[in-house]
C-alpha cells in the first residue's frame, strides 16, 4: 500500500453550527481523502474528548489548536506511513485523531480503487481482520421522529423517540415506511399544537413537543404508525447519563407501546443494574451508548455481566476507525449487536453508511429523514442499493 505524502487541516463547522474538524490526506500517487468530524451534544465521561480553543472567539468551541496540532504534530507522524495503516500511530484528541483517521482510510480506499464499503469490508483499514464475516448488507435504519433532552431543549426528559421499519424488504422501502410515519406524526403535531411545531426541527431533525412531557410524545408516535398502516416499531433513547428518569416508567411504557429498542436506560456506571434491567426488557433490544464509548474493554467488561445486547458504535467516541472496529469485533465475541452511528453535531460527511455496510453491523442510527447532514447518509445507502444492488439486512428482531 502507499504511503502518505500530505496532511492538511482546517476549521469548519458541523450541524449546528459549531466548529469542528475538516482534513485532508494525500497518499502518494495523487489519491486523496476528506473527513469533515462530528460533535456530540450528549457526550459521556468514558469518550475521548475533543481539543477545543477555550477563550472568547465561538465561545470557546473553536478548534484551531486542534488544526494545528494535526498540521505540525500529527503530520510528522503519519507521513511516509503506510496510508492504510495510520491509525498505528494516532494518539490526542478525538477530532484531531479522528480527522485523520477518516481521512486517510478515503485516500487509501481510492489510491486501491475500491468502494470504501468494500475497502472496511476488506479488513484493508489497518484493523488487521476482515469487516464482514460473509457477504455485506444494507444496515436497517432507526430513525428520529421526536426528540428532547440535549437534543431539543426545552422539550421533554427523554433524548428521542424513533421508528424503527420492521417488515421492509428493501432499504429503499424501510425508508419510505420511515418518511410515511414521521408525515403522519407531523400532521399529529400540527393538528395539536399547529403548523409552525410541525416545521421546527431539533438537531437531528426529529419533531419537539412543547410542554415538557415524556409520555405524549410516544403516544403521537404509536398514533402515526397505525395511520401509516406499516409494520414498525419504537425505539426509545433515554440518555439516562443526560437526564433523571424513572426505571418504573420505561418498565410500563415498553408494556404499553410497541417499543422494540431502548437506549441508555440507566448510567454508566451500573453493571448489575443494567444487567438486571437487560433481563427485566428482554426479548427487546438494550442498547449501550454512553456505558461503552466504542472502547472494546468496557464492551467485553459489559458481557461478563450481562449488561445490555447491543452496542452503539460512534467512532468519534474512541477517536478512530481502527478503535471502533475493536469495539465492533467485542461485540461480535459476545454475541451482541451493532448500531453505527452519528452524532447530534454531524456533517455532511457520509463515512457512517460506508462503515455500516462494510462492517456488516446490521443497523445505522443516523437522525430523522429531514436536515441535509441525515439525507448525505441515506443517500449514501440508497445509491448503494440501486447501484450497487447490496441486499439489505432487515431489522434483526
Amino acid at each position: 500500500m502507499v504511503a502518505v505524502s500530505g496532511v492538511r487541516a482546517w476549521e469548519c463547522l458541523d450541524s449546528r453550527g459549531h466548529p469542528t474538524v475538516g482534513c485532508e490526506v494525500t497518499a502518494e500517487g495523487g489519491a486523496t481523502g476528506v473527513a469533515l468530524v462530528p460533535t456530540g451534544a450528549s457526550t459521556g465521561q468514558h469518550e475521548v474528548a475533543d481539543l477545543r480553543d477555550g477563550g472568547e472567539r465561538y465561545a470557546g468551541l473553536g478548534v484551531r489548536g486542534a488544526v494545528a496540532m494535526i498540521e505540525n504534530e500529527v503530520a510528522d507522524a503519519v507521513v511516509g506511513h503506510p496510508v492504510d495503516a495510520v491509525d498505528e500511530v494516532l494518539a490526542g484528541p478525538s477530532n484531531v485523531t479522528l480527522a485523520v483517521s477518516v481521512a486517510a482510510a478515503k485516500a487509501a480506499a481510492s489510491a486501491a480503487g475500491v468502494p470504501l464499503w468494500r475497502f472496511f469490508a476488506d479488513g484493508a483499514d489497518g484493523s488487521g481482520g476482515r469487516g464482514a464475516a460473509g457477504p455485506v448488507r444494507l444496515p436497517c435504519p432507526m430513525v428520529n421522529v421526536f426528540s428532547g433532552g440535549r437534543h431539543a431543549e426545552g422539550g421533554g426528559a427523554i433524548q428521542d423517540f424513533l421508528v424503527v421499519p420492521l417488515a421492509a424488504a428493501t432499504f429503499a422501502e424501510a425508508i419510505e415506511h420511515v418518511w410515511l410515519v414521521r408525515r403522519r406524526a407531523a400532521a399529529l403535531v400540527e393538528a395539536e399544537h399547529g403548523r409552525l411545531w410541525s416545521r421546527l426541527v431539533a438537531d437531528e431533525g426529529g419533531l419537539a413537543l412543547p410542554g415538557g412531557a415524556d409520555q405524549r410524545p410516544l403516544e403521537l408516535l404509536t398514533t402515526a404508525i397505525d395511520r401509516a398502516g406499516v409494520p414498525a416499531g419504537i425505539a426509545i433513547d433515554v440518555a439516562a447519563t443526560q437526564t433523571s428518569f424513572d426505571r418504573e416508567d420505561l418498565l410500563r411504557w415498553c408494556r404499553d407501546y410497541p417499543v422494540v429498542s431502548v437506549e441508555d436506560p440507566l448510567g454508566d456506571a451500573d453493571w448489575a443494574g443494567w444487567a438486571a434491567l437487560t433481563a427485566d426488557l428482554a426479548p427487546r433490544q438494550v442498547v449501550g451508548d454512553d456505558l461503552f464509548a466504542t472502547d472494546a474493554d468496557r464492551v467485553a467488561t459489559g458481557a461478563r455481566h450481562g449488561a445490555a445486547n447491543t452496542v452503539l458504535i460512534k467512532p468519534n467516541q474512541i477517536g478512530t476507525l481502527a478503535g471502533a472496529w475493536l469495539a465492533v469485533r467485542a461485540a461480535r465475541r459476545a454475541g451482541y449487536r451493532t448500531i453505527v452511528s452519528a452524532r447530534s453535531g454531524d456533517t455532511e460527511d457520509d463515512l457512517i453508511a460506508d462503515l455500516a455496510v462494510g462492517w456488516d453491523a446490521g443497523q445505522i442510527k443516523v437522525g430523522s429523514v429531514q436536515r441535509s447532514e441525515r439525507l448525505a447518509k441515506y443517500n449514501r445507502l440508497l445509491r448503494l442499493e440501486a447501484v450497487e444492488r447490496l441486499p439489505y439486512a432487515g431489522w434483526p428482531g
